[in-house]
């Protein structure tokens, strides 16, 4: 009688442990089925842009300090503006924008290189949320939502990008170091560590030795 007990009480055991480890695999199973796959590919945001798609209409010839700070304050820059920079270089126009007055801004530039460096002078500064920067020629540009426009080109680039300046919204303003816009005259011309610049607004109507 002891050895049917005995015996009855070792299979429930069995039966059990049996039932259990069971239940515990199919959970395991069910874990794993869930588990998202691990990643073993390159996962980070691509650090490279495409080719450029021409020459540069200028040389690279970084603006000093003083004179995008002088630029900013001429143009009056603030938080309500969205600023274009054209041929924004290594970016420090958009960005010291958007660090000193929370401008929102969007720097254009054909040459990758220049891109990659703005971008990540961008993320030093701590400005992403603010600023973007494109991979642009800024001939193909639409400037219909900026406010404000910096520029440091050539005379020459400056005449061709004159006729689209002109049809932005009235009282876009304009601010450009070194070169001017022919017979457009400037509002008003600065010197600043002996580099000038100059500052127009659009006006409500074009005058007709501009169209």
């Amino acid at each position: 009688m002891l050895k049917k007990i005995l015996l009855s009480l070792i299979t429930g055991v069995s039966v059990t442990t049996l039932a259990i480890a069971g239940c515990t695999a199919q959970q395991q199973d069910s874990a794993a089925e869930v588990q998202p796959p691990v990643l073993t590919a390159q996962t980070e945001a691509p650090t490279t842009t495409q080719p450029q798609e021409r020459p540069g209409d200028v040389p690279y010839v970084p603006t000093p300090q003083p004179v995008v700070d002088a630029m900013l304050q001429v143009a009056k820059v603030g938080k309500n503006d969205v600023l274009y920079d054209l041929g924004s270089g290594d970016g420090r126009i958009v960005v010291t924008a958007a660090q000193k007055y929370g401008t929102r801004g969007v720097g254009i530039d054909i040459n990758p290189e220049r891109i990659q460096e703005a971008n990540a002078n961008a993320q030093k500064a701590g400005v992403t949320d603010r600023v973007q920067f494109r991979q642009q020629d800024l001939f193909k540009t639409d400037l219909s939502e900026a406010t404000v426009i910096t520029l440091y080109l050539l005379p020459e680039v400056n005449q061709r990008l004159r006729p689209e300046l002109l049809k932005l919204k009235p009282g876009t303003r304009i601010v450009s170091h070194a070169f001017d816009m022919g017979d457009w005259k400037p509002q008003q011309t600065l010197q600043v560590d002996g580099k000038t610049i100059y500052y127009w607004v659009v006006p409500k109507e074009v005058p007709a030795n501009l169209r």
